[in-house]
């Protein structure tokens, strides 16, 4: 990856729910996948399968750390098995809009995500847009001293701003998730929300703009207002 020159703003761009609609094209998939998966290596049933997803998920941000330390799964061996998603091309979605004004948008630009490169990459594909973007992390890219560290890992953010040669201060997290723009901005990270894509059952907490949270956007052709991308601490 290409590190950010001068005073170029940063953009790191979550993929899932920020650049397309996951809820549709992969998350009802994975979800079954995951749970399928925890059953078959934790000996458990469906039910009791489901609540340790979740309680992984809540404890160390992400249900593969859980398996990992408590199960001894190998990391690539999940990834690949919850991420076959048969048909995935097909049900991927975004506005074209969005789109446009991604390639607009001024700055360095990279993708950084939790999910694994070859999922990834099979969205960025059908989307035609891994052109727009200096580089793309994965979770298999998100290691330090030998262990995964994915998003919200404060080390891991800052582990990135150092790889980029650039201050946390110039890089700007989008994100429909609240947990990590907590951790980026803990950092000294620009934070955006990103709402187009949430699920209606979070509908209530639309309205409510957390300290942590710099911007709340429903599009990305509203980061071109208002000069982002110069230097502004917040907008």
């Amino acid at each position: 990856m290409a590190p950010g020159r001068g005073n170029q703003r940063v953009w790191l761009f979550d993929l899932d729910d920020t650049l397309h609609d996951a809820g549709t094209a992969s998350m009802p998939q994975l979800i079954e996948a995951m749970t399928v998966y925890v059953a078959e290596h934790a000996g458990v049933s469906s039910a009791e399968a489901t609540s340790l997803r979740r309680s992984y998920w809540l404890k160390y941000g992400a249900t593969l750390l859980g398996l990992v330390r408590h199960h001894g799964v190998k990391p690539a061996h999940f990834l690949h098995h919850t991420h076959v998603l048969p048909g995935l091309e097909a049900r991927v979605r975004t506005h074209a809009a969005d789109l446009r004004a991604l390639a607009r948008l001024p700055g360095r630009k990279f993708i950084l995500t939790n999910a694994p490169l070859a999922y990834a990459q099979r969205v960025l594909g059908v989307l035609g847009i891994e052109h727009l973007f200096d580089g793309l992390l994965s979770i298999e890219d998100m290691r330090m001293f030998g262990q995964l560290r994915p998003k919200p890992d404060k080390r891991m953010l800052r582990h990135v701003a150092a790889r980029l040669k650039v201050a946390p201060s110039r890089c700007t997290l989008v994100e429909d998730t609240l947990v990590h723009q907590k951790a980026a901005r803990c950092l000294g990270m620009q934070t955006v929300w990103m709402q187009r894509w949430l699920p209606d059952s979070k509908g209530r907490h639309r309205a409510l703009r957390p300290a942590y949270v710099d911007r709340r956007v429903h599009t990305i052709s509203a980061l071109l207002k208002r000069g982002v991308g110069a230097t502004q601490t917040s907008y």
